[in-house]
């Protein structure tokens, strides 16, 4: 039987944090599943573009990557998302391949990163290690994307999560109804003099480049100086953490474990 991996992120056009983060987690799934081919796709058309443009590397969205393999013969198929959680991205990705079950013999699709709360506690000790000390009146606020869907609710209890591990910390996100205003507002109710400000993304990539460290006015490390703080910025995504690359191939390992079920 001819079997393929396909994983899945929402992609980047910053070639250098690209591959410390999506291609390290492609690399590790791949490694793990070398009985597989190996093939990746890109959620986001405007990366895609980008990279065309900028690179001249093109890849493929999910759909077209899976038309390849029903064309190329292939029956069994793992597709692993590397989403942070299941929002609309992911939600599309599941559509997709839902689309596509009568065209393989077999296909499954892996879980984002944050699932349930049975995962949570795997997720937050996996940030911890790429956390700074923090010091007294000093505070960690994450950014992450957001979702206008219910998933959203995911980010907050993270948060209460890493709280829960007695780390001063606050999430907001771009969107999503987590907005960075109450933050700051709660951060001035703690006294808080300075923040340390991290994505909760996969990738530090365009986001965390120009929406959180920016020179515009509005990115979050100018509004956060403009209230008083002392801003300082840590420029590492999730997909650069050793424990998260694992915990996403843990995810295409319990996809291989069902196909073994099922066969």
């Amino acid at each position: 039987m001819n079997k393929a991996v396909l994983v899945v992120s929402f992609g980047t056009s910053y070639k250098e944090t690209r591959d410390k983060t999506i291609g390290a987690c492609e690399k590790k799934i791949h490694d793990c599943l070398s009985h597989y081919d190996f093939y990746h796709a890109y959620t986001s058309d405007k990366i895609i573009e980008k990279i065309k443009i900028k690179d001249g590397i093109h890849i493929d969205t999910p759909k077209q990557s899976l038309e390849t393999l029903y064309k190329k013969g292939y029956q069994e198929v793992i597709v692993q998302s590397l989403h942070i959680l299941c929002g609309r991205e992911y939600q599309e990705l599941s559509e997709v391949v839902r689309q596509y079950k009568s065209k393989f013999q077999r296909i499954v699709l892996g879980k984002p990163l944050l699932v349930d709360h049975e995962n949570y506690d795997e997720v937050v000790e996996a940030i911890e290690d790429q956390l700074p000390d923090l010091k007294e009146n000093e505070a960690l606020v994450f950014m992450g994307h957001g979702t206008m869907t219910q998933s959203n609710e995911q980010y907050s209890k993270i948060e209460s999560m890493i709280i829960g591990h007695g780390i001063n910390a606050y999430v907001a996100t771009l969107e999503g109804d987590l907005k960075l205003e109450q933050v700051i507002e709660n951060l001035h109710c703690q006294n808080i003099r300075g923040v340390h400000l991290m994505p909760l993304m996969l990738v530090a990539g365009y986001h965390a480049v120009k929406d959180m460290t920016g020179d515009k006015k509005d990115s979050w490390k100018n509004i956060l100086e403009r209230e008083g703080f002392e801003v300082e910025v840590h420029l590492q995504g999730l997909g650069e953490n050793i424990k998260i690359q694992e915990i996403f191939v843990k995810r295409a390992l319990k996809c291989l474990e069902s196909l073994n079920i099922i066969n």
